[in-house]
């Protein structure tokens, strides 16, 4: 599946913070450009793991599942 999102970039020092407002709590930080950026792709992904499987959760054992693509 392929999603895009926002990548906020802010220099502070020798740091670069990264962070999504498109997915409160995602940021990442580095060095450079490119690692802040690579820290917050990771960050995205992880959350939205977790989001995924802690609503799959409360789905009843017996509702029909169906994958839905977006791109």
């Amino acid at each position: 599946m392929r999603n895009e999102f926002t990548a906020v970039i802010e220099r502070e020092e020798n740091w670069f913070i990264a962070y999504c407002p498109e997915v409160p709590g995602a940021n990442g930080q580095g060095t450079t450009k490119q690692e802040s950026i690579a820290s917050l792709r990771d960050a995205i992904a992880l959350i939205l793991e977790d989001r995924r499987e802690d609503r799959l959760r409360g789905v009843p054992s017996d509702a029909e599942r169906e994958v839905v693509v977006v791109e």
